[in-house]
């Protein structure tokens, strides 16, 4: 995996147990709410359940954001909103700057071991996983399922085939129909293929592994953000072994409405100012996530080879 940043190396961390507890941080209040975050914890499961257990009737769960170009998010700064009896609660990334910052002990641990006060998220699609085959190959499989269907092999519809919504391409690439129950009938079993071709899926790409274990020795917490199920992301990280060196995980069930979203809630959940957060991506929508939170990021040499 060819990137363009380096990073120094680094410093021991504990191996997850099968549990996990994990504690908000504790001086991070919002301002409107009764209670602290701080004072809840929340259990999180590590088990993966068997794949045979995909649903009761047999079909594959399905993310609403899996071929869907999402919203690249936090474009004048603003983070998560929620609404309450007396009006929106608005949490804006400067807020989390701030009430995220290292303080007493945590300041001067950071100060002998700095490494360990960075957060690093990695992106699932094409960083962790290389998930432009397994599209490419689901676009195929549906074109040679449907009579007189084809995908172009040109640059530029490949491009809108990686990049776009399906219902964009289908209707406006592809041209195979009209928005209506015919397309919803294409996304739907386009994305039963993808998930078929998931199951396949063993390897991550090229490096990631040795600098996972690297990080994972020197003590750095990593998150994964998806917009993959919570179900099938567990799964997949635990064929490819990459499970242990993610401390946090951001999936569809989290609910976030844009890339900016995913990677602020993954800084929540590694306990990390998005400031002190190192993204890598290889879509240039993500880089421009990560900086609208004030995150560094890695762009890494991928789908998009040339950057500016």
């Amino acid at each position: 995996m060819e990137c363009t940043h380096s990073c120094s190396a680094l410093t021991p961390i504990r191996g997850p147990s099968q549990f996990r507890i994990i504690t908000p941080p504790r001086q991070l209040k919002i301002p409107g709410s009764r209670k602290a975050w701080g004072r809840k914890r929340v259990v999180v499961c590590n088990k993966t359940p068997s794949f045979n257990e995909n649903n009761s009737n047999g079909t594959f769960p399905t993310s609403k954001n899996l071929f869907m170009q999402e919203a690249i998010g936090a474009e004048h700064g603003e983070a998560f909103e929620a609404y309450r009896p007396n009006g929106p609660l608005k949490v804006d990334v400067d807020f989390l700057n701030d009430r995220m910052r290292e303080s007493g002990l945590q300041r001067i641990r950071y100060a002998m071991k700095p490494d360990e006060a960075f957060g690093l998220i990695f992106s699932w699609d094409n960083v962790v996983a290389d998930t432009r085959t397994l599209r490419i190959d689901a676009w195929n499989q549906l074109a040679s399922e449907e009579a007189g269907k084809t995908i172009p092999k040109d640059g530029e519809t490949q491009r809108w085939v990686l990049s776009a919504g399906a219902e964009y391409v289908l209707c406006k690439i592809l041209c195979w129909g009209e928005a209506g129950k015919e397309v919803e009938r294409l996304k739907m079993r386009l994305s039963e293929i993808f998930y078929e071709e998931l199951l396949e899926l063993q390897a991550p790409m090229e490096g990631l592994k040795e600098w996972l274990e690297a990080l994972y020795t020197a003590g750095v917490p990593c998150a994964v953000a998806s917009s993959l199920d919570r179900y099938n992301l567990l799964a997949a990280l635990q064929r490819m072994g990459l499970q242990k060196y993610f401390q946090a995980i951001v999936s569809d069930e989290d609910g976030m409405e844009s890339i900016a979203q995913r990677f602020l809630s993954a800084a929540v959940k590694l306990d990390r100012p998005p400031s002190k957060c190192v993204v890598f991506e290889d879509d240039p929508r993500g880089i421009t996530a990560a900086h609208n939170c004030t995150m560094m990021a890695v762009a890494l040499i991928g789908s998009h080879p040339a950057w500016y």
